[in-house]
């Protein structure tokens, strides 16, 4: 006589033998999630964070950048603070001086970049390219209205949207900023368009650049 109760249970003690025998695999540790793919692998942090600077590989060697009015890491000159955005210095660009220009150079780029700026991307003060590699300075205000900057050499707009120099103004009560001035030694002239930002004159240094130096000052209100 059939017996479905019977049936069952041969049915279920199956399937009890089928899962203990697969019992190893299942109850292991899950394989481990492949990691997700990153355009980037294979990029240093430097290498991701500085889009608009020149390879990492560029070094000074014997390219020195260097001020009348302040040392490296020293303190920013007063007459050096802009006029507008709350500020009220005479706005005045620095003397600066180079030496150490390595042979092959073409032209000298120059900028002034704030990191410290509340802006989440910096603040771009100063961007003057197609220096003449024969130059070896530049004098007090030659990046201020008036000014005279060397033959050939042009400027971009700073991020307070004008040509030029633009001083330094930290909002009051920040820790000092730093302002960094950065020298350039390139392989050739550039070829901008009028209304190029200095994140572009940075884009465009990546391939060009025979040597970079800093000078950096601080200064807080």
């Amino acid at each position: 006589m059939f017996n479905p109760g019977s049936l069952r249970f041969a049915v279920l003690a199956t399937v009890s033998l089928t899962l203990a025998s697969c019992a190893p695999s299942m109850m292991g540790k899950p394989a481990a999630m492949p990691a997700p793919t990153d355009i980037n692998v294979g990029l240093n942090v430097a290498e991701r964070l500085t889009v608009a600077q020149p390879s990492p590989t560029s070094v000074a060697g014997s390219l020195n950048l260097t001020s009348p009015s302040f040392a490296n890491g020293g303190v920013y000159p007063g007459e050096q603070v802009a006029s507008g955005f709350g500020c009220t210095g005479p706005n005045t660009s620095p003397a600066l001086n180079w030496t150490g220009v390595p042979a092959g150079t073409q032209s000298l780029v120059l900028t002034k970049y704030d990191p410290d700026a509340p802006t989440g991307s910096g603040f771009w003060h100063w961007a003057v390219y197609n220096i003449p590699a024969t130059a070896t300075g530049l004098a007090a205000g030659a990046g201020s209205t008036g000014g005279t900057l060397p033959a050939g050499a042009l400027q971009l707009n700073n991020d307070g949207g004008a040509p030029g120099f633009v001083g330094a103004c930290p909002p009051v009560g920040d820790k000092p900023h730093r302002y960094v001035f950065t020298l350039y030694a390139l392989s050739k002239t550039l070829d901008l368009p009028v209304t190029a930002s200095p994140a572009y004159l940075g884009f465009n240094l990546n391939g060009i650049t025979l040597a970079k130096t800093s000078l950096t000052a601080y200064y807080g209100r």
